[in-house]
């Protein structure tokens, strides 16, 4: 489904009764042809915001996946760009797509989770795409705890999110009715899988941001026509 070359349906349904980490390492070969992939014009926008090249020094891509967001930071950087991931099976296929991005900074890529991360002052920007679903609301403190950690002073976070649409939109229903059946999931099968829509959405992004010591700038013209309602955000570290 999604792409000739893409998973089946069935595919889908043992990645989905899987743990969340076994689930991507068996999803990993043919992710890039699934909607799950965050589309190359939403990193683009998403890239607008973060500087020129070789602006900075070293750039994080946490859930880095296949690498998508590889290709827009890794021409920012003069000295290293790291991914981190816990899915061996999308780090494998992120390595096999760095060689070809743009830019010249070494890529490391990290087999951890990014709630465990130790990095201590290193990186000077953290992007994350697509990946917000895989951390749950009582972890958000944690898993921000971690970047703000990891960057140094004045270093930025950046990240696409949206509002909460009103819950008589489609778009609501079907996140809201996607989310309940993964609730559902994970209390009759273990491991839970872990993907949910709809996460870290403002309000609520800027409030734990804040909390957590970041500057939080919104940009909401970075996309037109139906993608309008995502934001870009921008939160830099103290």
């Amino acid at each position: 489904m999604f792409h000739p070359q893409g998973p089946t349906f069935w595919e889908l349904a043992e990645q989905c009764l899987s743990s969340t980490e076994r689930g991507y390492d068996l999803l990993a070969p043919k992710f890039d042809y699934t909607p799950f992939r965050t589309p190359d014009f939403l990193l683009e926008g998403m890239a607008k915001y973060l500087g020129g090249p070789r602006s900075i020094d070293a750039a994080l891509d946490l859930c880095c996946g296949t690498g998508a967001a590889i290709r827009i930071v890794r021409p920012l950087c003069r000295e290293r760009v790291v991914g981190i991931d816990f899915s061996q099976g999308m780090l494998d296929k992120a390595r096999e797509h760095f060689p070809d991005a743009p830019g010249q900074a070494p890529v490391e890529l990290v087999r951890g989770d990014v709630l465990a991360m130790d990095f201590r002052g290193q990186f000077d920007l953290a992007v994350i795409a697509g990946a917000q679903g895989h951390i749950l609301p009582k972890d958000e403190p944690r898993y921000l705890e971690r970047i703000h950690a990891a960057l140094k002073p004045g270093g930025r976070f950046a990240f696409l999110t949206t509002e909460v649409p009103p819950w008589w939109t489609l778009r609501w229903l079907l996140s809201r009715g996607f989310n309940a059946a993964m609730h559902v999931r994970n209390l009759i099968k273990r491991p839970p899988f872990v993907m949910f829509y709809l996460t870290f959405p403002l309000p609520r992004a800027r409030e734990l941001l804040e909390a957590q010591g970041f500057d939080v700038q919104v940009h909401d013209d970075a996309f037109s026509g139906k993608w309008r309602v995502l934001k870009v955000v921008v939160a830099t570290k103290r």
